[in-house]
């Protein structure tokens, strides 16, 4: 049996914050998507909100260009992050390691 861990996003970047580990630049970014249906005849919209985490290397491109409300595909795995907080609660995110980051041309 072949697992398969694999997330394609095409959405809008919120907000950004970029670092250096270890020599390489990393880029944790949330991301806007959209899903739209009809209800009752209306139509409706609604987002959703991804953490994004891009690491400088072959298929991640452009990460000086990534800033609030550009257009991007993100293709990544999903991966659970569990951490501590401040206040000594344990939470845990999902988040997308990014494995292919562009931007994308509106027309």
């Amino acid at each position: 049996m072949e697992h398969i861990n694999r997330i394609e996003l095409q959405g809008h970047v919120g907000t950004v914050r970029a670092n250096e580990a270890s020599g390489k630049k990393v880029i944790n970014f949330s991301l806007a998507t959209e899903y739209f249906y009809k209800k009752e005849g209306a139509g409706v919209s609604e987002t959703t909100w991804h953490n994004i985490v891009a690491w400088e290397g072959k298929d991640i491109h452009d990460m000086d260009k990534i800033a609030k409300g550009v257009p991007v595909y993100v293709c990544g795995r999903l991966r659970l992050n569990k951490y501590t907080n401040a206040e000594g609660i344990e939470k845990q995110v999902f988040e997308v390691q990014a494995t292919k980051l562009r931007i994308v041309k509106e027309e």
